[in-house]
């Protein structure tokens, strides 16, 4: 079974930047979609940011431009660099894979999740 391990969360300062982690183990997926989502306090989870083994990418309006989303696959680790943070970019990110190209935003298409990682950005 695929395991997920997301790091480098932490809290800022509005205008900072984070950089997320998130290892793969056990990955064995030729085709897939991984994606970042977030859920904060009395929202619900949201996708961020996605890329597929394509290399296409997608983000949600509200990053674009500011988050980036990459892969290195030699060492079978997903990031999310994200700049310019605003308070509302608050939450816990998970990041989240399915055996499939396609990147759907719906969370319920996802089979595999990790554990999250807290990012907090203050005003």
């Amino acid at each position: 079974q695929v395991q997920l391990v997301e790091s480098g969360g932490g809290s800022v300062q509005a205008g900072g930047s984070l950089r997320l982690s998130c290892a793969a183990s056990r990955f064995t997926y030729s085709r897939y979609c991984m994606r970042w989502l977030r859920q904060a306090p009395g929202k619900e989870r949201e996708g961020v940011a996605a890329i597929n083994s394509y290399g296409s990418t997608y983000y949600t309006d509200s990053v674009k431009g500011r988050f980036t989303i990459s892969q290195d696959n030699a060492v079978n680790t997903l990031f999310l660099q994200m700049n310019s943070l605003k308070p509302e970019d608050t939450a816990m990110y998970y990041c989240a894979a399915r055996a499939n190209t396609g990147c759907p935003t719906e969370t319920e298409w996802y089979t595999d999740w990790g554990q999250g990682t807290q990012v907090t950005v203050s005003s």
